[in-house]
This record gives structure tokens, sequence and C-alpha cells, in this order.
């Protein structure tokens, strides 16, 4: 993390929805937590899919 901010419970729990009956993150509030640009985010997930379980990330359509 960029810098030393406290990430509370309640924040973290304020930022798990619930789609499709599973328990998502959407990835503008992971990069958020993370103190990295989304696109940046994404990127990196992308390079090391390998490192990811196959359900770790999926995309919605409408």
């Amino acid at each position: 993390m960029k810098n030393d901010v406290l990430i509370t419970d309640d924040l973290l729990l304020s930022k798990i929805l619930q789609i499709r009956n599973q328990k998502v993150m959407i990835d503008r509030d992971l990069a958020e937590l993370y103190g990295v640009p989304t696109k940046r985010l994404n990127e990196q997930v992308k390079r090391n899919l390998k490192r990811f379980p196959k359900d770790f990330m999926f995309q919605l359509t409408l």
C-alpha cells in the first residue's frame, strides 16, 4: 500500500457486494484499497493470471 492508512473492518465490509450469489469486490474499490489506479490493478492481474484462481475475476454483462 502506498500510504499507511488503516483499513477498518467496516470499510472493507462495505466494499464487498453480493452479485449472482457471489461475494465480490469491484475492481475500482480494490484498487482504491491498494492505492493504485484501477487500470494498473487490472493490468497486473491480466499479466499474472496463473497466480490467481480461475474464479478470481469475471466480467459482468448486460
